[in-house]
């Protein structure tokens, strides 16, 4: 998602349209200053409104979405980054170097997915898993294991209970690495095509060039 880049394009094309306004009316059509102001207010926000629609408007054709659908994954990556700055809250309060190491990995991995997501939204389709559910029991598993690790009380059961949620975030990690080939493999994919594209191209060149060196090695 093109977000910043789009802010830029419209201020940059809203600011001096509004100004120059402002300057019309105040120095050509000598308008009171604040009347002029308020004018050159509702024509900046007023222009600045209807770039942003016709640039959403480019995006979701370039796309291929509906409007909804856009709301809907924008939303969803809204949520998705609350989520990840909950995981990155709970650093302080593990306690072992193997839980540090998952949450850390557990960060990385969501953010990598995530990052992916927002740079093509069509890919959320790819991933739903890790948005409705991968996401959270990372969460909520890291969560409770913080707050069973941080017990002063440490008896058998809470030592199981701690034991055992490790081997399940071991397993939410590894279905997050799932999730992010699973982002990944269109991409893969259209690497993989145009590596071979190239190497029938190269292959198809490679017999005239020997023909060449053969043919300029008879005329010497």
């Amino acid at each position: 998602m093109k977000e910043i880049q789009h802010f830029f394009i419209r201020h940059f094309i809203t600011a001096p349209i509004s100004i120059g306004s402002w300057l019309i009316f105040v120095l050509g059509a000598s308008m009171n200053p604040i009347a002029a102001t308020g004018l050159f207010i509702a024509i900046y926000f007023t222009g600045s409104f209807s770039i942003k629609q016709i640039q959403l408007s480019s995006n979701l054709k370039r796309l291929g979405m509906s409007r909804s659908e856009y709301n809907h994954i924008k939303g969803q990556i809204s949520e998705a980054k609350l989520k990840i700055r909950k995981l990155n809250g709970l650093y302080g309060q593990v306690r072992s170097v193997q839980a540090f190491k998952q949450l850390h990995e557990m960060n990385s991995l969501s953010r990598r997915i995530l990052n992916i997501v927002r740079t093509n939204p069509k890919k959320f389709y790819q991933v739903e898993n890790f948005f409705y559910a991968h996401l959270d029991s990372a969460v909520e598993l890291t969560s409770k294991y913080a707050m069973l690790v941080n017990q002063p009380l440490k008896d058998k059961d809470i030592r199981i209970a701690l034991q055992t949620t490790r081997e399940t975030l071991s397993d939410v990690n590894k279905q997050l690495e799932v999730d992010l080939r699973s982002a990944l493999a269109s991409d893969i994919e259209k690497l993989q095509m145009e590596l071979d594209f190239v190497d029938v191209t190269l292959n198809r060149k490679k017999p005239l060039l020997e023909m060449k060196g053969d043919n300029t090695n008879e005329r010497k």
